[in-house]
């Protein structure tokens, strides 16, 4: 595995491990942050030996968003420099959404503006009851544009309104209710147990198929059901069902076993 400043991944068996790993800092999102974590997402996406990632943070929070450093910087930027950095965070986060492998949020702590972007686009986030969230930018005089596709996908355009104008903190029961976490935990114990039950859940399935999901909910979400988009539903289901590992899948259920990427024969 390459070797980051910023960040630490690892690979455990089938399951790739991203962790933001600048506890004195918060993990607040800087230059060299947001070019390792999209680096790291993509050696882990082309490990073959990967089927999920978990992402997670060591210290006391998950992201607290813009690093002070960074934007004390980015006040003498030029708009071309400003855009540069919007275009790396937006590659970092579509780098995230579109992973094809099944990604998973390990939230231990408070996350904060682009933090709750990075929630947002996980395929699932667990959180422990102590953390904390908000979309602080306004506070700043500026706006969370580049996370708000994602948060908006998580939380709905009527949370969005509240919680992007008030910039107000809000908690993990909140944010369990709002959806954009689907289970909260007392303590960090009880984070890892269910990130280990829905990686388990998550490992029994086919890989190629868990991509093709992803595919498809990013196509037909917000679409209307009309008569293209039944036609793509119907194109994808024929393809996939035709795919060796398709095949694959339905024969094992058919003879009774395991599918090979359980195992079986």
């Amino acid at each position: 595995m390459t070797q980051y400043t910023a960040i630490l991944t690892e690979v455990d068996g089938p399951l790739g491990i991203l962790t933001m790993n600048k506890a004195e800092r918060h993990n607040a999102f800087d230059e060299v942050l947001i070019a390792e974590i999209t680096a790291g997402l993509k050696e882990l996406e082309a490990d073959p030996r990967v089927r999920a990632v978990v992402l997670s943070s060591a210290g006391k929070s998950f992201c607290a968003g813009a690093d002070l450093n960074w934007m004390k910087r980015a006040a003498g930027y030029s708009p071309e420099e400003n855009l540069r950095d919007a275009r790396n965070l937006a590659t970092l986060l579509s780098t995230l959404n579109e992973l094809s492998k099944p990604t998973v949020a390990r939230v231990q702590g408070p996350a904060y503006g682009g933090g709750v972007g990075l929630v947002a686009a996980c395929d699932i986030a667990v959180a422990t009851f102590e953390a904390q969230f908000a979309l602080t930018e306004v506070k700043l005089g500026i706006i969370p544009a580049v996370i708000s596709p994602y948060v908006i996908a998580a939380i709905g355009e009527r949370y969005a309104r509240r919680y992007m104008l008030t910039a107000e903190r809000f908690s993990a029961s909140e944010a369990y209710r709002i959806g954009l976490v689907h289970e909260i935990v007392p303590d960090e114990d009880g984070l890892d147990e269910a990130v280990g039950e829905l990686v388990d859940a998550l490992l029994k399935n086919g890989p190629r198929a868990q991509g093709e999901c992803k595919a498809l909910i990013r196509v037909v979400s917000g679409q209307p059901i009309d008569e293209a988009t039944i036609e793509e539903t119907a194109q994808r289901i024929t393809r996939v069902r035709a795919s060796a590992e398709g095949r694959e899948g339905l024969t094992a259920f058919l003879e009774k076993r395991k599918p090979n990427w359980l195992g079986g024969n």
